[in-house]
């Protein structure tokens, strides 16, 4: 009697043994074996007005190559994460498991996205390209760059706001609120604006903004590089002496179309303060928001005598330089006779 209670006891006990060990193999497998087959990472998007477990899973499975999607399901719902969904931009590593995946979406780690913009002339075309890359709503990041109060807390206005973009790529969190994106871009403009550039631009006796304000002309006159210390230097030097700039991109800027191209004297006389045939100095504000290499075209300006510009009549894209009017007048007819031959007008 006691050698059988014995063997029932060593049985019991090896079979709890089994199933222990079968439970922790079955749990390690569960937690740590890859889940995924892709060879490459894939990233996940879960947005905040659209956290939906179901569609999570349906983009583990068919874009991220999750193998068996059940195992996901179960385990999630025991760890009660579809109920806790954070919104962000998840890297799916290949070789992760279930335990590493659901802690990072558990605890939000998402990865940061390398936000960039460059050529952009309006305010709305700043916040559509961004929106385009992060979770934040075009409406809300507008709304803000449109509000005067907002923009004087931070040291600028709704027409120089734009100055604060440096064109570049950073990283940021996907999810980054608008005012938060903002703080972020005005702490890279006090990294950008350095005490070298600062002291150029007091050299220069123009303020960072209004530096920004005359690369903006600078840019849209010339997209040859070697050209845009030239022409800086040249409005530099109608700014000393107190000329108007005359700046045709301006024109177009105040008229609304910068596919113009050929200005006219009706467009000349359209009455707005960056209209600088009429009015004298920098316009209020940028008339797009330029880059680095234009920023620093200007704080690197060329020193000159010219007074004068004119693309050259070949349309390469350059431009005759004039110290006189005489001069300017002679390159401006050439250009015109290649415009009327061109049946531009």
């Amino acid at each position: 009697m006691k050698r059988t209670t014995k063997r029932l006891l060593y049985s019991g006990l090896i079979v709890t043994l089994v199933a222990v060990a079968a439970c922790g193999a079955l749990a390690y497998y569960v937690l740590y074996m890859p889940v995924f087959s892709s060879s490459e990472t894939k990233y996940v998007y879960i947005h905040e007005d659209d956290k939906d477990f179901g569609r999570l899973c349906e983009v583990l499975r068919d874009s991220a190559g999750y193998r068996n999607i059940k195992e996901f399901e179960l385990l999630a719902k025991l760890w009660k994460y579809p109920g806790n969904m954070k919104p962000g931009y998840y890297a799916i590593e290949p070789g992760m498991n279930n335990r590493r995946l659901l802690n990072m979406l558990r605890r939000g780690q998402q990865v940061p996205v390398h936000l960039t913009f460059n050529n952009i002339r309006l305010i709305s075309d700043l916040t559509e390209r961004i929106s385009e890359q992060l979770m934040l709503n075009n409406d809300d990041l507008l709304m803000l760059l449109s509000d005067e109060d907002y923009c004087e807390s931070i040291g600028f206005n709704t027409t120089t706001i734009k100055t604060v973009f440096i064109p570049n790529t950073y990283e940021v969190y996907w999810n980054i609120p608008a005012d938060k994106l903002i703080e972020r871009m005005k702490r890279e403009y006090e990294t950008f604006w350095t005490d070298s550039r600062r002291d150029k631009a007091a050299n220069i006796q123009l303020s960072p903004v209004e530096i920004s304000i005359l690369a903006s002309i600078v840019e849209e006159e010339t997209a040859v590089a070697e050209e845009l210390p030239v022409v800086a230097g040249l409005y530099i030097n109608r700014l000393i002496k107190g000329m108007p700039l005359q700046a045709d991109p301006t024109v177009k800027y105040a008229a609304g179309d910068f596919s113009l191209k050929r200005i006219l004297n009706r467009h000349l006389t359209i009455d707005s303060p960056y209209n600088t045939y009429l009015y004298e100095g920098l316009p209020p504000g940028p008339i797009r928001i330029p880059s680095i290499r234009s920023i620093d075209a200007v704080l690197d300006y060329t020193h000159h005598h010219y007074l004068y510009m004119c693309a050259k009549e070949d349309f390469s894209g350059r431009h005759n330089f004039a110290v006189t009017l005489k001069e300017h007048t002679k390159n401006a007819q050439r250009y015109h006779t290649a415009l009327n031959g061109r049946g531009i007008k």
